[in-house]
């Protein structure tokens, strides 16, 4: 989104290679939504670092084998949830074709903060009840301030 001047759509950049040596039959997706920085309240831009960070990318799946093929050897490009992901042909069949970068690279990985759930909750659910509280006695102030001024409230 806001990549171009002339639209503030989110767009999606298509680079073709006829030329894939050992990816065919496999395409990369890349979601670099979270790079750049807003340069003003419309306008996205991307530093160098982020543009190297898309290149070194794409070179490294180019360059690499695909997983099934590697024979055991590490590759070098390695799929990132939320950024990158080398999908084959079945995998887009499977979502009807539709090429948006999302539907492939997933979401990142959330950080585990080593609270359990029923801890999490239990202080949310809190936290939710106190917030619940301040909303009446504020709803409760207003309603007094606008009878004081000559408003039903």
């Amino acid at each position: 989104a806001q990549l171009f001047f002339n639209t503030q759509i989110p767009a999606c950049l298509w680079f073709l290679n006829k030329n894939k040596g050992n990816r065919k039959g496999e395409i990369l997706f890349i979601d670099a939504r979270k790079l750049g920085r807003l340069e003003n309240r419309v306008n996205r831009v991307f530093d160098d670092e982020d543009v190297q960070k898309i290149a070194e990318t794409y070179h490294s799946w180019a360059k690499s084998e695909p997983p099934a093929s590697a024979g055991g050897k590490q590759a070098e490009y390695e799929d990132i949830p939320g950024f990158c992901k080398s999908a084959g042909l079945e995998a887009v069949r499977s979502h009807d074709y539709i090429l948006t970068p999302g539907r492939y690279v997933g979401s990142e990985m959330a950080e585990d903060d080593d609270e359990e759930f029923a801890v999490t909750m239990s202080r949310l659910t809190k936290d939710l009840s106190e917030q619940f509280d301040e909303s009446a006695r504020l709803e409760q102030e207003i309603r007094a301030n606008l009878r004081a001024i000559g408003y039903a409230g």
